[in-house]
C-alpha cells in the first residue's frame, strides 16, 4: 500500500528517511531523453531535499538542462519502506558551503569526513522541492 501526497510540502516520512543514513536513488534525464539513475547520499532542511555531487558529473549537467528529478529514499533497515519524490532542482549551491556539506554527509553515512582526494571538481548541492511524493511501507499497510 502507498500514501501519495501532491505539492511542495515534505511528507513527515520523507523527512524522517532523509534525515537518517538512508541511501537515495536519483533519476535525471539525459540529453537523449533516456533516464539515468544513480545511488546518492541525501539530506533535508525539513522543507527541501538536498543531494551533493560534482559539477563535472552527468547528473549535474542533466539537471542544469532539465531540473526534473525523481529521488527514491530507501529505509536501510527495512527496504520495503521508502519514499519516492518527484520534483525539481530549484537551487544549486557551490563553494565552501557545498564542500562543507559533503563532509557532513560523509559523517552521517560513514562517521568521518569525505576524502578530499576523491574530489575531482567543484562540489555542488542540489536543492529539490517535491511535486509529488509516494510513501510505501509494505509492513505497516501504507
Amino acid at each position: 500500500m502507498a500514501d501519495t501526497q501532491n505539492g511542495p510540502e515534505l511528507h513527515p516520512m520523507t523527512v524522517e528517511l532523509a534525515e537518517g543514513p538512508n541511501y537515495g536513488s536519483i533519476s535525471t534525464v539525459l540529453p537523449s531523453g533516456s533516464v539515468q539513475t544513480q545511488l546518492i547520499w541525501v539530506h533535508t532542511d525539513g522543507e527541501r531535499l538536498v543531494v551533493n555531487t560534482e559539477v563535472h558529473r552527468q547528473k549535474f549537467k542533466n539537471v542544469q538542462r532539465d531540473p526534473r528529478v525523481t529521488l527514491a529514499i530507501r529505509n536501510e533497515e527495512d527496504p520495503y519502506n521508502y519514499a519516492e519524490v518527484r520534483g525539481r532542482v530549484v537551487e544549486t549551491v557551490t563553494g565552501p558551503e557545498a564542500r562543507a556539506q559533503i563532509d557532513q554527509l560523509s559523517q552521517k553515512y560513514h562517521g568521518q569526513d569525505y576524502n578530499p582526494d576523491d574530489i575531482k571538481s567543484e562540489r555542488v548541492m542540489l536543492w529539490i522541492v517535491p511535486e509529488r511524493q509516494t510513501i510505501t511501507d509494505q509492513n505497516n499497510g501504507v
